[in-house]
């Protein structure tokens, strides 16, 4: 059974994993770090991870950019995995995880889906097929009107995945308008969409002659990313310092 401390339990996605872990036999979540013990949530809550003393394998981190400090150094001073959820991090912040990953388990990726890290390594043997043959690559990505960056981390991951599978030879275009002139080979287009309540739809697209093969995401609800962050969970309790993604998740499976 693998023990875990949730940081940022009474946010939105924490509450998510909260019920979510209830359902798993392979996990418990021994305490919670939140800023406001506000509600019971079967186990022991601290305002500050410093009060925290329950012994624990791993932890989840979905709080805030401000709260990660603290955390990287409690972290790499107990020796505890952690699955850093957490957008939003400057460039301070990305170095000290590199520094703490030389300490302590760290896995950090871009989307914690399942879904989405397969895609990612599937476009890889697409890119080679598609790519190489001269097919344009597009991507477009679709999120709730309340996301403020635009485009997402997670459409840059899915155009670096075949990028990187293309020898990075290609150059990333973000807007059109102005241009008058045929359509570059070397480039790969992303777009953002924004409006109404859309959870998340990611759509790769390799548009050849008279073909047009088109890989899709849909995340339908945030339940997705809370399920891979467990899953990430127990894949890193007990590993040595470093750092990881979601793709190390997928291939131990």
């Amino acid at each position: 059974m693998v023990r875990m401390i949730m940081h940022g339990c009474n946010g939105h996605m924490g509450q998510v994993i909260t019920e979510l872990v209830r359902e798993d036999s392979n996990i418990e979540i021994v305490a919670g770090i939140d800023i406001a013990d506000i509600r019971d949530n079967g186990y022991p809550v601290f305002t500050s991870i410093y009060d925290c003393n329950v012994e624990a394998d791993v932890i989840v981190d979905f709080a805030a950019a401000v709260a990660v400090d603290d955390l990287l150094k409690f972290s790499g001073e107990k020796g505890i995995p952690v699955v850093l959820c957490t957008t939003g991090l400057s460039a301070e912040q990305l170095e000290k995880v590199k520094e703490t990953s030389k300490e302590v388990a760290i896995l950090k990726s871009a989307n914690m889906s399942l879904g989405i890290n397969t895609l990612l390594k599937l476009l890889k043997d697409a890119a080679k097929v598609f790519g190489e043959a001269g097919y344009d690559i597009e991507v477009v990505e679709q999120h709730h009107r309340l996301k403020k960056d635009a485009p997402s981390g997670t459409a840059l991951a899915l155009a670096d995945s075949v990028n990187d599978a293309l020898g990075n030879e290609y150059e990333y275009v973000y807007d059109r308008s102005g241009r008058s002139e045929p359509r570059p080979d070397k480039e790969i287009g992303i777009s953002a969409v924004r409006g109404g309540t859309i959870v998340g739809v990611h759509d790769v697209i390799f548009a050849g002659t008279d073909e047009v093969i088109t890989f899709s995401h849909t995340a339908y609800s945030k339940s997705v990313f809370a399920k891979g962050a467990i899953e990430a969970a127990k894949f890193l309790a007990g590993k040595p310092a470093g750092m990881y993604d979601m793709a190390d998740v997928i291939a131990a499976k």
